[in-house]
């Protein structure tokens, strides 16, 4: 651990965090089926029934099949495969995942903790093998509960074996840093990358890598 900082563990969330930011995608995957440009983004993120399906989905009540044929109807288009062909523009953030990476190196533990957005028949996360690169990993289907729920941030905590004050949460959601400050977290609101990193950095006492 690096002696001159207080903390022992970052937590992030992945989407919009070790990730592009997942408007792009909407927009990329809107402009590649021919639909208005936000039209993607706002069915899942505002549509009232877009919402409840997502989060059905992370909380693990409906397959990602199934949201795909339930999102697809919304829009009217082919649900084969929708997360899929939706996330298919997704890519790391190289300068988050490298500095999880420098932290690790530094001797602290490192956690995801994400909304599901499903596993089967696509897994968004395995270009990252968030296992071999993190030492704990909570997604929310597996634990049937979401954030901002309360809960899941305690189970993350209780996994890493930490308490609240010797973990910062990093997530791009607003709504999702006030339960970690409930229970006593540092936050980050992952704004954009380089914000990101910068706070890591100063938080962490950590020098740029090189």
């Amino acid at each position: 651990m690096n002696p001159q900082s207080a903390f022992q563990a970052v937590i992030f969330d992945f989407g919009g965090v070790l990730t592009c930011p997942m408007d792009d995608t909407a927009i990329a995957f809107a402009a590649e089926i021919g639909l208005p440009k936000y039209a993607y983004r706002d069915t899942v993120a505002f549509n009232p029934a877009g919402r409840a399906l997502y989060a059905q989905l992370e909380r693990g009540d409906i397959t990602q099949s199934e949201w795909n044929e339930g999102i697809a109807a919304l829009l009217g288009i082919d649900g084969a495969n929708l997360m899929g062909r939706a996330l298919a523009t997704l890519s790391p953030e190289k300068l988050v995942v490298d500095t999880a990476r420098q932290i690790r190196e530094a001797g602290l533990k490192t956690a995801i903790l994400s909304n599901s957005m499903g596993l089967d028949p696509f897994n968004p996360y395995a270009p990252w093998d968030l296992d071999a690169n993190h030492d704990v990993v909570v997604l929310s289907e597996h634990h049937r509960m979401r954030k901002p729920e309360h809960e899941i941030y305690q189970l993350t905590l209780d996994q890493l074996g930490l308490p609240a004050g010797r973990c910062i949460f990093v997530d791009d959601s607003a709504a999702n840093l006030a339960p970690a400050q409930d229970l006593g977290m540092t936050t980050i609101h992952a704004t954009n990358p380089e914000h990101t990193v910068g706070e890591l950095r100063r938080l962490l006492k950590l020098h740029a890598a090189r």
